[in-house]
């Protein structure tokens, strides 16, 4: 493990992000206890907004990238909640986190912005020789993720299931069940229940109640998977009468 506590120090009330109950919670602080963590709720819970926070802490372009080097477009602390988030590092997280910098050993994967990044570091030295535009959305992905993760190292995630199909969100789990046997820690940000089943990670659930541990089958884009694959006119009734109005 190299990140062990998420926390911030004081409530700051009536600013965004910290009006979020997610991101509120964290005045409590949140452990973090295994290799693989996935953070899971709906769009606007603040998922994507603690992984860039853990991104700034750790000197890892919030947009995106590697760490230890010059790529990023914003400095660090470039967000309001990575401007007071606490991280609780390891000796270890120490080391590879906040050590000489060409020995930093972290990645972000962030969806929205992964060709972007493609298209300033594609071919050179420590990144990946494939040009991305030349490859499948999904294809681009695994180009990136087999090449920038791998080993001891802190990898942030940002719904790396956006390009992925259903076998290749197969093939990304057995990637992280890899990493983590190789001392890396991973913090994902996912609407995919095929990720969250990842056996033996944490799994924290994001809601208007703020954040709480649970398990796979307890939560609820599970639930609704299921249901909607058992009988999808019961959703599609009330998706298709929104439309139509």
């Amino acid at each position: 493990m190299l990140i062990t506590n998420l926390r911030i120090p004081t409530p700051h009330p009536g600013e965004w992000p910290f009006t979020l109950s997610p991101v509120a919670h964290l005045v409590d602080g949140v452990e973090l206890t295994a290799p693989v963590t996935f953070l899971v709720g709906e769009n606007g819970s603040g998922k994507s907004t603690i992984v860039e926070a853990v991104a700034d802490v750790c000197r890892i372009n919030s947009e995106g990238g590697k760490a230890g080097t010059k790529y990023a477009s914003r400095g660090p602390a470039a967000t309001p909640l990575g401007e007071v988030l606490d991280v609780e590092l390891t000796s270890l997280g120490l080391r590879l986190i906040h050590g000489p910098r060409l020995k930093r050993r972290g990645f972000f994967l962030r969806a929205e912005t992964l060709f972007n990044l493609g298209n300033n570091v594609s071919g050179l030295y420590g990144y990946w020789e494939e040009n991305l535009t030349e490859q499948s959305h999904g294809e681009g992905f695994f180009t990136v993720l087999e090449r920038m993760v791998t080993g001891p190292g802190l990898y942030l995630m940002d719904e790396p299931e956006a390009a992925l199909s259903f076998a290749s969100c197969l093939r990304l789990l057995s990637l992280m069940d890899r990493v983590r046997g190789e001392g890396g820690q991973i913090i994902c940000a996912t609407h995919s229940p095929i990720l969250a089943s990842l056996p033996g990670a944490q799994i924290l659930e994001l809601d208007d109640h703020g954040i709480h541990t649970t398990e796979w089958d307890k939560l609820q884009v599970v639930d609704h998977w299921r249901r909607y694959l058992a009988k999808p006119e019961f959703y599609l009734r009330h998706a298709l009468d929104q439309d139509a109005d």
